[in-house]
């Protein structure tokens, strides 16, 4: 299971062809792939036309949607949160340390275009889906 971000989601119903959303439609063919409650939003919610929102919204109902956050993953979250702050690392987006602290608790490779995800790579143990 991959879960993609919102970042790569956003470029990809755009038709932006970067190395993420080009590496999403490699993996749409050939990988499980899945989202947080939070990303589905974060990627719906940007939809101004009500034709291109009900085109992504078929695309990604088939794809398993998991709970991001209960009182132990929020607190876990809070924990990453301060360990790299302790860094000198802080992530601006609170849906980001969510989203990556249960990619790492899960140990799901997350696929993204989001910089804030970085210092979890570099320090936390999160597995990048994009390949070297």
């Amino acid at each position: 299971m991959i879960i993609v971000d919102s970042s790569v989601w956003i470029d990809f119903f755009n038709g932006a062809s970067t190395r993420e959303s080009d590496h999403l439609d490699l993996i749409l063919r050939t990988e499980m792939v899945g989202m947080g409650d939070l990303i589905l939003v974060e990627t719906l919610q940007g939809f101004r036309s009500d034709q291109d929102y009900k085109i992504a919204e078929k695309v990604l109902r088939p794809l398993p949607v998991f709970d991001l956050l209960g009182p132990k993953r929020a607190l876990k979250s809070v924990e990453n949160y301060r360990m790299l702050r302790h860094r000198g690392i802080t992530i601006r987006k609170t849906d980001d340390v969510i989203i990556a602290s249960f990619c790492i608790d899960e140990r799901y490779p997350l696929l993204f275009s989001d910089r804030d995800f970085d210092p979890f790579v570099q320090h936390l143990g999160l597995t990048s889906a994009l390949p070297n």
